[in-house]
């Protein structure tokens, strides 16, 4: 029962776009603001508290919900299992960004694309060329590919709407306490939120880097992940960016010019052309393949199950 309601709900959001700020960004930010408030003293073992709080609890009762319904009411859980990924997995989550920085290097527009690759990555690049621009984008891409589509879907093939929740609630942590006020990120609290999230996305992640493999250039993809992965500064991170650029042929990573401290030297990633605006429909094609490839494995898998 997990392939048509991921069906269902890629559908939906493709022509009903989630408000994300709205929805979802704007109450968890509350939810977790008030976890902060209760729980944190600077310490690990309270920050492990607020976590099974934020995101495992939730999940859980979720996990549960969703059983009781499906052994009384289907439709019912059908309909919260397309509400649930609805909410949690989608390209047009971040895919806007992507094409609008896209249309204004094509445009020769520079200045908009900066303050559009500025306004995505949180961080400014008013010093960027347009190679830069175009291969911070595809490589914000991968990794939003990664944690808006590909992982959500995972875990929710494996666990159902639960796990869906879950895991984009462990994302929401490891953000929050990494990247939020500085008496958070320097206390031992956002810690456990931080190995949490290394552990839940250690197979995602290595499965999104698979697939990214098979649906494009298996060879320089693996190569490439073998070799330069463990070079980028967050290694993690650095699977998915050395795959997806041997799949695509493009060379990403490289020294930028950073606003703030001049050059910022990082390891090349991937191999092949430089990556450009016309380069950026790449990343598209290999996104979508992907999706494809994972839809048709839970295809496959739902035949199996049905056959037996």
């Amino acid at each position: 029962m997990t392939l048509f309601p991921a069906i269902v709900a890629l559908v939906i959001e493709q022509y009903r776009p989630l408000p994300v700020q709205g929805w979802v960004m704007a109450p968890l930010s509350r939810s977790f603001a008030f976890l902060d408030r209760q729980f944190n003293d600077g310490k690990y073992r309270h920050g492990i508290v607020a976590w099974l709080f934020g995101v495992a609890a939730p999940a859980l009762l979720l996990a549960i919900g969703y059983l009781l319904l499906a052994a009384s009411y289907p439709l019912a859980a059908l309909l919260l299992a397309v509400a649930t990924l609805y909410l949690t997995m989608g390209f047009r989550q971040f895919s806007h960004h992507f094409t609008n920085v896209q249309l204004a290097l094509r445009a020769g527009e520079l200045d908009r694309a900066r303050a559009l690759l500025a306004e995505w990555r949180g961080r400014s690049g008013d010093r960027l060329g347009s190679n830069e621009i175009a291969r911070l984008a595809m490589e914000q891409a991968l990794i939003e590919c990664h944690r808006h589509v590909f992982a959500p879907l995972i875990w929710f093939s494996l666990f159902g709407p639960g796990g869906a929740l879950f895991y984009r609630l462990a994302l929401f942590a490891q953000r929050y306490w990494k990247d939020g006020p500085p008496e958070i990120g320097s206390t031992r609290f956002g810690q456990f939120s931080q190995r949490a999230f290394y552990l839940i996305d250690w197979l995602p992640l290595r499965l999104t880097a698979v697939a990214f493999a098979v649906t494009g250039d298996f060879e320089d993809a693996i190569f490439c992940w073998r070799t330069q992965a463990a070079g980028w500064p967050e290694p993690e991170q650095g699977i998915l960016l050395a795959s997806g650029a041997g799949a695509m042929g493009v060379r990403l990573g490289l020294p930028v010019q950073d606003s703030a401290y001049g050059v910022e030297d990082r390891p090349e990633m991937g191999l092949g052309d430089d990556a450009d605006a016309d380069f950026m429909q790449s990343a598209i094609g290999l996104a979508w393949r992907t999706l494809v490839l994972y839809l048709l494995v839970m295809a496959l898998v739902w035949i199996a199950g049905w056959v037996n």
